[in-house]
């Protein structure tokens, strides 16, 4: 059949387990529509549970908690915060919320993630101009878990606060810990192509259980305890509604089931392709257990075929894709921002850029599915092999 014919194969879609029904209509039922809710309370405790943490606050996106975290700590216009600069734009737009500058850091090669020799000369430098970030957003990407260890032991050395951007991790590890519990602050995101979704939403969690309740006050525009409505200070219209938190309940349930199935799906990819020329997968740092949200892999000078390349083959087939992300420091919208590469020679983020994709890797995948993924990058690479473009 044509590709245009063919079912379209999605990056990685929604997975409902067929429990949120019954959720969603027990909100109907009782009448709680509105903002928060039993469901919020209920899905806020069951999530801090499972990554052990002491509170959690469910928003409406994990920006909304990445922003909340930022506010929470103070950061202000003139401050400096340090961001991974291999990531989607939501890490840093945070950042520009609360007037400050962000200072972006490049990956490792090791995780994809940020690299602890640039932080540990960024922070050096901003030590020596006597202006230390009042926030370190560090990145866990596609699911791998950074190198927390030399992170969090930089962070602590030089006394400032690290966030944990765990948007795409949710369900990883480090070292037995739950991937987003290693800062003062973690962010989740449910948006529809999470691992887990309510749609849109996210949660900010932390041990500090008195900042968490305000991050919640923040969330509801700030409201003071007072029988008419009063505010003393600018608050948000971001809690999560009493409806979706349904739905996260019930995707948090199979949480587990849906990692296993990703990293079943890596696991296919990396076995029917390693032995291709030129293939080279995201790497997982020992100790850790990614959830694999997204397949990456990237094509190296040794592969007969680009990233634009398998990206058009993919598009001809019906099939979705994704190239690597764009670094921020690279993104007009921080044009002039400050970048520390991995090393004096070595431009991990650039490089990953220019030559890494993401597969299709849904926790709903079928074999078959996945069998034309697979044929669609051996097929692009014979093509280049044959001198085909």
């Amino acid at each position: 059949m044509p590709a245009s014919d063919k079912p379209k194969i999605y990056l990685s879609s929604p997975h409902m387990s067929g429990k949120e029904r019954d959720y969603v209509t027990e909100a109907f039922d009782s009448n709680w529509i509105a903002p928060l809710g039993p469901h919020v309370d209920a899905f806020e405790k069951e999530l801090a549970a499972f990554v052990d943490v002491e509170a959690a606050a469910a928003v409406s996106s994990g920006t909304a908690a990445l922003h909340l975290a930022l506010r929470l700590l103070g950061v202000t216009k003139g401050d400096q915060v340090f961001c991974s600069t291999l990531t989607f734009v939501a890490s840093a737009n945070p950042i520009l919320y609360q007037g400050a500058e962000p200072v972006f850091l490049d990956s490792e090669p090791g995780t994809w993630n940020l690299s602890p020799s640039a932080l540990e000369r960024a922070l050096q430098d901003a030590k020596r101009s006597g202006r230390l970030p009042k926030a370190v957003i560090v990145v866990n990407l596609y699911g791998q878990s950074a190198r927390m260890d030399e992170i969090v032991a930089l962070c602590r050395s030089y006394g400032v606060p690290l966030v944990e951007d765990a948007a795409e991790s949710l369900g990883s590890e480090y070292r037995g810990k739950a991937s987003g519990t290693f800062g003062t602050f973690g962010i989740y995101s449910f948006n529809g192509n999470k691992i887990i979704t309510t749609s849109g939403g996210g949660m900010l969690v932390s041990n500090d259980a008195e900042a968490m309740g305000k991050a919640r006050f923040l969330a509801t525009q700030a409201r003071d305890p007072a029988p008419h409505y009063q505010h003393s200070e600018t608050g948000y219209n971001y809690r999560m509604s009493n409806v979706l938190a349904g739905i996260g309940r019930a995707q948090l349930e199979v949480l587990p089931e849906r990692v296993n199935a990703r990293r079943a799906v890596f696991e296919r990819y990396r076995r029917e392709l390693a032995s291709v020329p030129g293939i080279r997968f995201m790497p997982e740092l020992e100790g850790t257990r990614s959830n694999r949200w997204l397949t990456a892999l990237t094509l190296e000078e040794e592969a007969e075929g680009t990233v634009q390349d398998l990206l058009g083959m993919m598009a001809e087939e019906n099939i979705e894709a994704r190239p690597v992300w764009k670094p921020l420091h690279l993104q007009p919208v921080f044009r002039g921002a400050r970048y520390y590469t991995h090393t004096e020679k070595e431009n991990v983020a650039e490089r990953l850029f220019e030559r890494g994709i993401c597969l299709p890797s849904g926790s709903n995948m079928s074999e078959p599915d996945q069998t034309r993924v697979i044929e669609c990058v051996l097929r692009t690479l014979a093509r280049g092999r044959a001198g085909v473009r």
